[in-house]
């Protein structure tokens, strides 16, 4: 609910309930967009990150309140989402698989035993005890590719513990999965069904 609150000057300026002014619509061109995201992901990923995941070729999702973006997407595949309550982004598995492919091991990675890969490929969430293996570098919050003992990306989610407790704890969760690999083979064959029906 917003409030009217009276400003220095003695005029009254819309505010919400914590005091905060509206957020103002900010419509960029496509290519500042673009060179935004890509300084993002550089920042984010590494070095980069930016030039692979959004090529030239991507298209923008942008909220219609604020003017920002929110989505990127390739070939009507979505590569990644901006979280709004961050900033950061939120990798799908293509955003996965092009910074797997792009980046040498073990960066981003979170490895686990490969007794398990089918149940994360499905989407399940990582335990600190499957963790063999991690990018030293990874804080609780990071986006991180989860891979087999082999490198295979199994799916795409968010660190809950840092590198080193991933290793230490044997209890709890270390990557909240939000994509697994699975998922999203099953989607692309339900619509090449759907195609073939239609023909």
């Amino acid at each position: 609910m917003q409030k009217e609150k009276e400003g220095k000057e003695g005029k009254w300026e819309r505010r919400d309930n914590l005091g905060r002014r509206p957020e103002k619509k900010q419509f960029l061109s496509r290519r500042e967009n673009l060179r935004r995201i890509r300084y993002l992901a550089d920042y984010q990923f590494g070095e980069g990150a930016g030039m692979v995941l959004f090529p030239d070729s991507v298209k923008f999702v942008i909220s219609p309140k604020t003017g920002r973006v929110r989505q990127i997407t390739d070939h009507g595949k979505r590569i990644a989402t901006i979280k709004p309550s961050s900033g950061w982004l939120s990798l799908s598995i293509e955003g996965a698989r092009r910074l797997h492919s792009f980046f040498p091991f073990p960066k981003l990675r979170v490895v686990v035993m490969n007794e398990v890969s089918e149940f994360i490929a499905d989407g399940k969430n990582v335990f600190a005890r499957h963790v063999v293996d991690v990018d030293r570098s990874v804080r609780a919050e990071d986006e991180v590719l989860v891979v087999d003992e082999k490198d295979a990306l199994l799916a795409t989610g968010k660190a809950v513990l840092a590198a080193i407790e991933m290793l230490d704890f044997e209890r709890g969760v270390a990557v909240d999965v939000r994509a697994g690999i699975n998922r999203e083979i099953n989607k692309e064959m339900n619509k090449n069904k759907r195609r073939d029906i239609k023909i």
